[in-house]
């Protein structure tokens, strides 16, 4: 007979005191997700005299709400390095809980650093990842596509780029909905000569593991937005630098219609005429709907809320976390890892991956491709 698995105490650890507008637009965020998500139980974690009349204001968050009173908040200035060492903050309960079996997963839009450098001490990583990943999904011209490392690792070798796809492979099937992602390797040509011997070894291992079927190949800079595969696997620093650049092309095309369709009483029509056109467009570029960037990798679900979105952003993220808790999406990892490792010491790749490197302090990516902030 098969012993029943107890459920934990709470689906989701909710760090209320992250993000720009918190801890008002969190506690929003989660009312809007207790209608996606009612039998949820969230343990919300910041300071407990700030959150009870809010939490009064919306009856559908406090009802799926446990408050745990935490004294202090990582501050979006704080230096990782300082806020590894606050032991009563809000976001370190919310992993603390995480790691104690009390949940399954956490949600901040904190600093992300802090939460980068408090996920990996507290929770570490899944047995067969040497680092954690930052995923998250963004629009392409043929639908959404999953895209990681996006600043996590500013240097990986080819073991880690291999897990990387394991990974992205899992975090598509879970969030996407797909049978067989395709996967691509970011590199600078398609041609199987172009690159360095770590992106030429990584493609190696790949074509011999379980995933091989689904890889494409290497692919371009230019196939991100193209959507000529389901998932783009690369190191942090190239994927941090790729999701800037596309972050400030997308704001250049939008600042650039704006002086468009009002540079002339023409012009204005036009925007009438082309309105319910833009309005889809802008629809499909909304960056709540991309919200919610995950560290893959982790004893424990981790996902990183923009820390400027709204409560419809927030919800956003509380539903990526949700799908990967529901989905027993480190489980699902796990099987992935088991399988890679049965190609032997090959899969590990050539070269000693570098030294885990101290908490990033770099910029938050782009909220259009869900990422940290």
């Amino acid at each position: 007979m098969t012993a029943s698995v107890q459920p934990l105490p709470f689906s989701l650890a909710i760090d209320a005191m992250g993000g720009d507008r918190a801890p008002e637009m969190v506690i929003a965020g989660i009312a809007i997700a207790a209608e996606r998500h009612p039998h949820g139980r969230f343990l919300l974690t910041g300071d407990a005299a700030r959150l009870a009349p809010l939490l009064a204001k919306h009856p559908a968050a406090a009802a799926i709400c446990t408050v745990a009173d935490a004294p202090e908040a990582i501050g979006s200035d704080t230096k990782p390095s300082a806020a590894v060492r606050m032991r009563r903050t809000s976001m370190r309960l919310a992993i603390e809980a995480v790691s104690a079996g009390e949940a399954a997963g956490v949600v901040s839009a904190g600093n992300s650093g802090a939460l980068m450098g408090l996920a990996k001490i507290v929770l570490k990583t899944l047995p067969g990842i040497d680092r954690p990943a930052m995923a998250a999904v963004g629009p392409s011209a043929r639908g959404d596509v999953v895209m990681l490392d996006l600043g996590a690792n500013v240097q990986c070798e080819s073991r880690n780029l291999v897990q990387f796809a394991v990974m992205g492979d899992m975090f598509a099937r879970t969030v996407l909905g797909l049978t067989a992602p395709s996967i691509g390797l970011l590199n600078v040509g398609s041609e199987e000569l172009k690159g360095n011997d770590r992106v030429r070894e990584a493609a190696d291992i790949i074509r011999q593991c379980h995933i091989g079927p689904q890889f494409q190949g290497f692919v371009e800079g230019h196939d991100i937005a193209a959507g000529t595969t389901d998932v783009i696997v690369t190191d942090g620093f190239t994927g941090n630098v790729a999701l800037k650049t596309a972050e400030g092309a997308l704001k250049l095309i939008g600042d650039l219609l704006r002086q468009v369709f009002t540079s002339s009483a023409a012009a204005k029509l036009a925007y009438v005429l082309a309105r319910p056109g833009l309005e889809r467009l802008k629809e499909w570029l909304d960056p709540r709907r991309y919200n919610g960037a995950v560290l893959l990798g982790l004893n424990g679900v981790v996902v990183k809320s923009h820390g400027g979105t709204d409560a419809q952003g927030f919800a956003h993220a509380i539903d990526v976390a949700m799908d990967m808790v529901v989905h027993r999406f480190n489980e699902r990892i796990r099987d992935g890892l088991t399988r890679l490792a049965e190609l032997g010491p090959a899969s590990a790749g050539a070269a000693e991956s570098p030294a885990p490197a101290e908490p990033s302090e770099a910029g938050e990516p782009s909220p259009r491709f869900a990422a940290a902030g």
